[in-house]
């Protein structure tokens, strides 16, 4: 139960933190560097492939450590590093090889994938940790 509390906690904290990201602060910044590159809307299957991927990743090498070890802190540290290697990889690929990639798009993105990544770890750890705890 620890487990899959930690899956939807972390999923969840995820998607609702991009579900105001995306459309208040990302879609427009692309809009404005990126303009008519960008498609009208949303592919989804890429983009459920990756939220798969990084919820994954978050719970696999964040959220069962600091299961382990009895401290959210550690989900805290090792999303924030996931998040760090997973947007910084995406971030500066695309920086490097696209010409209108701007660096303000890399910095808030890098930014906020180190956030999200990080709160998100740390939240299902923590559901994961009350539940061990009652």
């Amino acid at each position: 139960m620890t487990t899959l509390l930690l899956v939807l906690v972390t999923g969840l904290v995820f998607l609702a933190g991009d579900f105001f990201m995306i459309p208040m602060v990302m879609r427009p910044l692309f809009q404005k560097h990126l303009g008519a590159q960008m498609l009208e809307s949303l592919r989804l299957a890429p983009a459920a492939a990756f939220y798969v991927i990084q919820v994954g990743a978050l719970v696999y090498f964040a959220g069962l450590p600091a299961r382990r070890d009895g401290s959210a802190v550690t989900a805290l540290v090792n999303g924030a590093l996931i998040g760090l290697v997973a947007y910084g990889c995406y971030e500066m690929t695309s920086h490097t090889i696209m010409r209108d990639w701007h660096i303000n798009i890399v910095l808030i993105d890098l930014i906020w994938g180190v956030v999200i990544s990080g709160v998100s770890a740390w939240a299902g750890a923590l559901a994961a940790l009350w539940w061990l705890a009652r």
